[in-house]
């Protein structure tokens, strides 16, 4: 079954209510790496219970509405889709705990051609479930590698600027653990791409590969130590381009371009020299 570009268009990801706890920012936060250097006390509001903090990046696992691709009535072949995009816009300071509801919807598809797959756009908001008060915008672009020809023509809502060709600013190298991808899971993203070895086969790949959204994080968390001395309300907005699949257990480094109105950024595999994340820009709000 292909994809029919109106249906998918049209397609009701249902509405999600999601209340979290200070624990599941922890899971959030330790998932990604925080937490790492014991002695960095910089670190411990997200990972401990005095005087806890959210990261910004963690609104990407709230109100997930789940990988609704995998329906068989999307027509999406579901185990040749990867991340291509991510984009993150912050209109308040994420808080701790509370009660959410993300509203997700599909907003254009562009058709590659026959055999060259179509990107999906999608958009969830955020919203505090007593005020409805808007928290996060995210727009996320899929590329359905097996899915071209459905005939869709939508411009993509983010325009991501290119990587600066001069030597970055300022460089933040983080390391992964092997089994990343298996904590990543517990925050809500149970593709098992990320986990079961046959699937990432199966897809192309040698081994379970870490969630793209991880690797997002990842660099977030270099901005928020290289650029924000870990204030989480400094770092307002993210985007990126998925270039790669980062294995678990690599090393990623992410060098930084400091620009008139924004930060640009890039991720590579340090044991590989490969680019994984790409076009990377983000605002950092003044102290």
């Amino acid at each position: 079954m292909a994809i029919d570009y109106r249906r998918l268009l049209d397609w009701p990801v249902p509405e999600v209510r999601q209340t979290y706890s200070v624990r599941d920012s922890q899971l959030y936060a330790l998932a990604t790496g925080l937490g790492a250097d014991p002695v960095d006390t910089r670190q411990l509001p997200f990972v401990y219970e005095q005087n806890p903090q959210a990261l910004p990046m963690q609104a990407v696992v709230l109100g997930y509405p789940g990988f609704w691709m995998k329906d068989p009535a999307t027509g999406v072949d579901w185990v040749r889709l990867v991340h291509a995009e991510q984009g993150l816009r912050l209109h308040r300071p994420l808080p701790v705990s509370g009660e959410v509801i993300g509203r997700t919807r599909v907003v254009g598809i562009n058709d590659k051609g026959p055999g060259k797959g179509a990107i999906v756009y999608s958009q969830r908001t955020l919203h505090d479930a007593v005020s409805d008060e808007l928290i996060a915008t995210l727009d996320s672009s899929t590329f359905c590698r097996g899915d071209g020809g459905c005939g869709g023509s939508d411009a993509p809502p983010m325009r991501l600027a290119p990587t600066p060709e001069r030597a970055p600013d300022a460089v933040c190298v983080l390391p992964t653990l092997p089994q990343q991808a298996l904590l990543y899971r517990l925050c809500g993203d149970f593709n098992p791409l990320h986990a079961d070895p046959q699937v990432a086969r199966a897809a192309g790949f040698e081994r379970p590969i870490l969630h793209g959204l991880c690797t997002f994080a990842v660099a977030g968390h270099a901005l928020l130590r290289t650029l924000c001395d870990y204030d989480p309300a400094r770092l307002t907005q993210l985007q990126v381009r998925f270039s790669a699949p980062v294995y678990p257990g690599e090393t990623l480094r992410t060098e930084i371009w400091r620009e008139a109105e924004s930060v640009a950024f890039r991720t590579l595999a340090v044991e590989r020299n490969l680019v994984v994340l790409s076009h990377g820009r983000a605002q950092i709000d003044a102290r």
